[in-house]
């Protein structure tokens, strides 16, 4: 069956689909490049891992029974993972601005390195990235900057999309 243009479900799916694995694509890339992610950064790929492969399903139920409630609901529940991965990425553009502290396992809520008093914890350590220090800026804006307008773009079009007649 073809995409009907004037089912929402169908083409939120395709663009949470689209958007969503360039920008999983983007963050390898960056990491591949000598940018490692910290532990927050990799928490906000978790929405990603989730709501593209939900967001495939939501376009099979969507293209079976077009404007029906399970669709709408799945995209829904789509919407829902990237407005928390929103929040979460603020959270982390906040520690990065230093607006206030970031979790201990990051280095930064532990004021600095943090090291471990086990010789064997301490030999198959490797290096803490710190989630208080932006790796790259972009136009003024970090990577966990640019996350929090891709996951507010997507929660926004899933959420219009779910609750659209």
């Amino acid at each position: 069956m073809p995409i009907r243009k004037t089912d929402p479900v169908q083409l939120a799916a395709i663009a949470v689909v689209a958007v969503g694995a360039a920008t999983i694509l983007g963050a390898w890339a960056f990491e591949y490049a000598g940018y490692p992610p910290c532990p927050l950064c990799l928490d906000q790929r978790i929405p990603y891992y989730v709501g593209i492969p939900l967001a495939l399903v939501c376009l099979i139920v969507a293209r079976a029974r077009p404007g029906s409630w399970p669709a709408r609901a799945l995209i829904g529940i789509v919407g829902l993972l990237f407005l928390g991965g929103a929040v979460l990425a603020a959270y982390h553009a906040g520690v990065e601005w230093k607006w206030w502290p970031g979790p201990a396992d990051c280095a930064a809520g532990a004021g600095g390195d943090v090291t471990t008093g086990n010789l064997l914890d301490s030999l198959q350590s490797t290096p803490l990235v710190r989630c208080d220090e932006a790796a790259l800026r972009i136009l003024g804006l970090s990577l966990a900057g640019y996350n929090v307008l891709i996951s507010l773009a997507l929660a926004a079009v899933s959420l219009r999309a779910a609750f659209r007649r």
